[in-house]
């Protein structure tokens, strides 16, 4: 390619990018659906501007899988590897045995032959592991049921890519005496290289990366993190990842899976921060050009000329996969919105699909005719996958969460409790652990089954229920409490439940959780006095801390603490005056707050009015107390 040539690529695909992930983002797309639009509308069936050089685009940009798996592994200790083995092998192996097994057979009743068949099944079972983690990951799932599982089945999917590389020249009657290592690893070796011979090269190869990571690594970034130049540290990570990828594809395994095993094993390094910080930027640069090369693939002239045959086995693929993902979800535990999720997440080919078609094709177990549908079919599952996923969030899963919610709240127990905790998250979990350590008890409600479940294994007696509903409050006892906290982190369900507290039982005491401004406003608004903002108290203390850490000393932190406090509940009370009536007199009398605040912390920070005031100061104390301690040791000798 000319030097002309690339600019010219570099900048139509960057241009692409730039312009259509912003666009996606805005409209709720998320920006794999960005990437994958404006490879379609760059691509060789729009404005033509890329044509077949976007395969060799896609073929380094395949380099951000690896660089997505070698993140993933930093973030997963062995040990923690060791704990998922149930869903990698147990979730994983049977998704991709039985879609293989479905899938192969409804290509069999298609009139294909049962080798075509099963590598059809075993291709298409593949899912893509680009597209699924990228977008749980924008969405913040990966932590979550779903995610987890996804992420299980797509590692066990990596992990089997090898054995179907090496099962498919079998099923075309090839014995294939050279394995699947590559012609590099042969030309290496001087000979043909046998099954036995492959498999002690694939275990030295993996031994060495485990022993080198283990014991190597921590020496080498030590001396590169001495030169003090970050571009040497990004260059030595850049260098690591693409050494594992090479060998791990010279001798016939994934560079995907090569990079994730290297992640686990620097998973306990010092310098594994670092190195995330490094990759993570061209990691998603070239995702993103992957997603829009996937996009330029499509042959749209297949899809004009067959539309009929093209969208029936794109949709039965879809069909197929998230029938036996949702079967297995269930039978592995994830229920209602997580198992749909999962099953979304999963109902698509992959990028993997991708090379074992072209694979088939050379080994003459699949026709050309055969290859060109399954790479418009994968390619366009893979594009539908973040509108699968937009439709399971605003559809699917909110008619799912009505139902499960649907049965009536747990019978309560009246115990004649004084007080009512509306809402137990992380929130109201401390404020119920103080209540109760205090001897006092409370009737706790939520409307979290998942939340519920994990609260009652830890001992807390929590009931199901909407505290926004009359009949609910009634029977938790609220005509006899006395106080009603309500600790719920939605906002329009905390004033529902206020409302109704204040207007059939106004002699209960309530106490609010606020989550911001306009939700405090709200409560004053309702009279509500004693509230205390979602992280206003944490974020003091923390910064009384920071105070301290600079030479200042505890007395004064605590009383500098005070003083904003103070004046902050102050400015509260005073621009809820003007915050619905006037937007400029509401800004100008913030702002005029805001310099009233630096003048009395500059006040309060003056040396002179703290120059014997140094009561609170633990530190002081206990140096006095040495001090003295010392003088009396020297008396007595």
């Amino acid at each position: 390619m000319h030097q002309q040539d690339f600019f010219h690529q570099a900048l139509v695909y960057l241009l692409a990018a730039v312009i259509s992930v912003p666009v996606a983002k805005r409209l709720g797309f998320g920006s794999v659906l960005g990437y994958l639009l404006a490879g379609i509308i760059i691509g060789p069936f729009v404005l033509r501007l890329i044509g077949s050089e976007g395969e060799d685009v896609m073929h380094f940009a395949e380099f951000g899988v690896v660089m997505m798996l070698f993140l993933i592994g930093l973030e997963l200790k062995p040990n923690l590897l060791w704990e998922m083995r149930r869903s990698i092998f147990g979730l994983g192996g049977l998704q991709l045995g039985i879609s293989a097994a479905v899938i192969g057979g409804v290509a069999m009743l298609l009139g294909r032959d049962a080798g075509e068949g099963l590598a059809i099944g075993l291709m298409l079972a593949l899912s893509s592991t680009a597209i699924v983690l990228q977008s749980l990951s924008e969405k913040g799932l990966m932590k979550q049921a779903s995610g987890q599982a996804s992420f299980s089945v797509l590692l066990f999917q990596d992990i089997a890519v090898v054995p179907i590389l090496a099962l498919i020249p079998l099923l075309a009657g090839h014995t294939g005496a050279g394995g699947v290592a590559t012609e590099e690893v042969r030309q290496i070796a001087g000979m043909e290289v046998s099954g036995w011979f492959q498999v002690v090269l694939i275990l030295v190869v993996i031994t060495g990366i485990v022993v080198a990571g283990r014991y190597l690594a921590r020496t080498i970034f030590r001396i590169i993190a001495r030169t003090g130049l970050r571009e040497i540290f990004t260059a030595t990570a850049l260098l690591l990842v693409i050494a594992i990828a090479i060998v791990m594809d010279l001798v016939g395994l994934s560079p995907a899976l090569g990079a994730f095993l290297a992640g686990v094993v620097l998973a306990n390094n010092e310098y594994r921060h670092e190195l995330e910080a490094d990759i993570e930027p061209f990691k998603g640069l070239l995702l993103g050009l992957f997603f829009i090369s996937v996009g330029a693939s499509i042959d749209f002239k297949l899809l004009v000329s067959s539309p009929g045959v093209v969208v029936a086995l794109l949709f039965t693929l879809i069909i197929l996969k998230f029938s036996v993902l949702f079967i297995l979800g269930r039978f592995f535990g994830i229920r209602g919105g997580q198992n749909t999720l999962f099953a979304f997440s999963l109902a698509q080919g992959g990028e993997f699909a991708f090379v074992l078609v072209s694979f088939s094709l050379e080994n003459g177990v699949i026709s050309s005719g055969t290859s060109g549908l399954l790479f418009i079919v994968v390619a366009l599952s893979m594009a539908l996958t973040p509108i699968l996923l937009m439709l399971n969030d605003r559809v699917i899963f909110p008619l799912v969460f009505k139902a499960e919610n649907r049965h009536e709240h747990d019978p309560i127990e009246d115990h004649g409790n004084q007080v009512i905790i509306a809402g137990f998250d992380r929130f109201g979990v401390v404020m119920g652990r103080f209540l109760i350590a205090n001897g006092i008890q409370a009737t706790i409600l939520d409307n979290n089954p998942d939340n519920i479940q994990v609260l009652r294994k830890f001992g807390f007696k929590v009931y199901y229920g909407d505290a926004s509903r009359a009949d609910l409050l009634a029977a938790a006892g609220a005509g006899q409490a006395k106080v009603l906290i309500v600790a719920s982190d939605d906002k329009k369900q905390s004033l529902k439940i206020i409302d109704l507290a204040q207007r059939n039982y106004p002699h209960l005491k309530i106490l609010s959780r606020a989550m911001d401004m306009e939700h405090t406003y709200a409560l004053l608004r309702r009279g509500v006095e004693d509230y205390t903002r979602d992280t206003f108290e944490s974020s003091l203390k923390l910064g009384v801390k920071a105070l301290t850490h600079l030479g200042i000393n505890h007395y004064r932190a605590y009383r500098l603490a005070q003083t904003f406090r103070q004046h902050n509940l102050k400015v509260i009370r005073e621009l809820y005056l003007h915050h619905q009536e006037d937007e400029k007199k509401y800004l100008s009398e913030a702002k005029k707050h805001a310099s009233v605040l630096e003048e009395l912390l500059r006040a309060e920070n003056d040396p002179s009015t703290f120059e014997h005031d140094d009561a609170w100061d633990v530190t002081s104390l206990r140096e006095e107390v040495r001090m003295r301690y010392a003088e009396q040791e020297g008396e007595d000798k």
